[in-house]
């Protein structure tokens, strides 16, 4: 740090870097944003003008050479986060990386351990364990008050929300809402049931509908869309077990015909159990079932996170979310890839 100032570089100039980590580095104290790199200069070029950051770098590596740079946010297509968070470790800088970790368990391994060998912070962006209402749970799961969590279900479906860009080409992405939003809810109950070791996995994907043309719909857009193709699955399910007999289910999709569309995720203990939007906790008090609906101010999960990140940074202290996590949530969701291409559950 110079003149008390965390140094931090931006990986990626995309939407996730503008409408998230970098309003959220800005609104940090003791915090400066030195140096930004894409591989279209252009967008480059105009996110720096913008946000008066001082260095626009050709790549990772010349941006990685900055001395002022402490540490990075990855922020780019998921084929890139392994390259650039090993070169990052390498060069002594911090990481915060987006999800998933990385394309396959081998990169993830790779990743983890040029953290370890750096000795450097590594944080996965697994953005949801910062909300309100995560905290709420978790807190409640602390305490004791659900008893022994023993299973999970989590759903995210879209009807109509296949992202435009490299999110639909396999060799960027990796995989389709698996890897995309199913990677956020299957984090989340796992954080939420203690992370147990995850074992086997079963499950099956589609691609039916996901390369649609329905008019009046939305879709998050990558900012690079040369090249589109749609090589994904569009929807996938399936059941996925720990060691300690828990279990987890899951369901998600960027596009099926459904009407009950949204995202939950529920954890069920021996004594009670909780769910998010609404956040509601289903319990037993003397001899009655009750529901309570636990009030949280509305924050930004997006803030939380990286305040954490420049916290464990210059504490010294390991996040909530490292490079270990990633890991075991890369191995589950290459897991479920591989169990729904040969038709049968796996062991993990």
């Amino acid at each position: 740090m110079k003149n008390g100032k965390l140094g931090i570089g931006i990986i990626g100039a995309g939407n996730i870097a503008q409408n998230a980590h970098i309003p959220s580095y800005l609104r940090q104290k003791n915090v400066e944003i030195i140096g930004i790199c894409d591989m279209n200069e252009a967008r480059t070029r105009e996110v720096a003008d913008r946000y008066n950051i001082k260095y626009v770098a050709q790549d990772f590596n010349q941006l990685l050479s900055i001395d002022e740079i402490d540490a990075v946010s990855i922020c780019t297509s998921n084929d890139v986060h392994h390259p650039a968070a090993v070169a990052a470790a390498n060069a002594g800088k911090h990481i915060l990386c987006e999800k998933p970790m990385a394309m396959t368990v081998a990169e993830a391994e790779s990743m983890m351990n040029a953290a370890k060998r750096n000795n450097i912070i590594f944080m996965m962006g697994f953005v949801n364990r910062f909300r309100a209402d995560t905290n709420v749970i978790k807190a409640f799961s602390n305490a004791g008050k659900f008893g022994e969590i023993y299973a999970g279900k989590v759903c995210w479906l879209r009807r109509r929300g296949t992202p435009l860009g490299w999110f639909t080409n396999l060799s960027k992405s990796g995989g389709g809402p698996v890897i995309d939003i199913g990677v956020h809810i299957i984090d989340l109950a796992w954080y939420l049931m203690g992370k147990p070791n995850p074992t086997r996995v079963s499950a099956v994907t589609y691609s039916k509908i996901g390369n649609y043309q329905t008019k009046g719909v939305s879709r998050w857009v990558a900012l690079d869309t040369e090249n589109l193709v749609f090589e994904t699955e569009d929807s996938a399910s399936g059941l996925i077990r720990f060691d300690n007999g828990a279990s987890l289910l899951f369901e998600v999709s960027w596009a099926i015909n459904a009407k009950d569309t949204g995202m939950y995720v529920q954890v069920f203990g021996s004594k009670a159990g909780a769910r998010t939007n609404p956040l509601e906790i289903y319990g037993e008090e003397e001899n009655y079932l009750v529901d309570s609906h636990p009030i949280v101010k509305d924050e930004n999960a997006f803030d939380n996170q990286v305040e954490h990140f420049i916290n464990c940074i210059k504490e010294g202290r390991q996040p909530i979310c490292p490079a270990e996590d990633g890991y075991l949530v890369q191995k589950i969701l290459n897991g479920i890839y591989d169990s729904a291409k040969l038709g049968k559950e796996i062991e993990l």
